[in-house]
């Protein structure tokens, strides 16, 4: 088993999408292991070194066992491993592929049909100087943007930051309150009253599921 066709793996499961634009398909998740940030909110500190390393030929056996269309990357942070690029190259011309990433790695050479679903950091996230201002040009039309906020601060910087940056101009920018910290319906209302140009995202996996792993 080459080194180069490997990743290590925390987990791959079966789940209700719950999170960005595919909200509620049944998704196949690839957990890779491994995270250098350590994100205030972070609910899968599991996966920062558990993990097993698997060849793409034995991930891609798991994914079409689950026999779902969409497939998601997700972490930890899935970029950390170099190896994530390949792999992304590999099983984008089969199934519908989102990656969720944190904005402290370069999307530039990601595979132009994996959905980048990218998690722009907030300042209570206590990694916010993580973000990578250059990757905003290398977003495309279907990609997405996430901001998770966790309080009005965050709330009132994620606003600025997103026009700052013309965010909302390059694809779908997605507000999503942190679980249990940021009541859903308090952002609602701010961002009516605001009149935000983004999307309400609530993490549906959490009010099926809670804290489940796995799910």
């Amino acid at each position: 088993m080459s080194e180069n066709d490997t990743l290590l793996i925390n987990e791959i499961f079966l789940s209700i999408q719950g999170e960005s634009l595919s909200t509620g398909e049944p998704t196949t998740f690839v957990r890779l292991s491994g995270c250098p940030l350590r994100c205030s909110y972070c609910d899968t500190s599991y996966a920062f070194k558990d993990g097993k390393t698997l060849s793409y030929a034995e991930i891609l056996k798991k994914i079409r066992e689950n026999k779902t269309k969409y497939v998601t990357v997700t972490g930890g942070e899935p970029l950390a491993q170099k190896n994530c690029f390949k792999f992304l190259d590999t099983i984008a011309p089969n199934y519908e592929v989102s990656l969720e990433t944190s904005n402290a790695y370069s999307i530039k050479s990601i595979h132009k049909d994996v959905i980048i679903v990218l998690d722009v950091k907030t300042p209570k996230s206590n990694e916010s100087d993580s973000n990578i201002e250059d990757n905003y040009n290398h977003l495309k039309n279907n990609d997405q943007i996430k901001f998770v906020i966790c309080d009005q601060e965050d709330y009132e910087w994620s606003v600025e930051y997103m026009y700052k940056h013309k965010l909302n101009d390059k694809c779908k920018v997605l507000f999503s309150p942190s679980y249990e910290e940021m009541d859903p319906k308090y952002l609602a209302e701010m961002i009516l009253k605001d009149n935000i140009p983004v999307r309400l995202q609530i993490q549906l996996h959490k009010f099926l599921w809670g804290d489940a792993r796995g799910k």
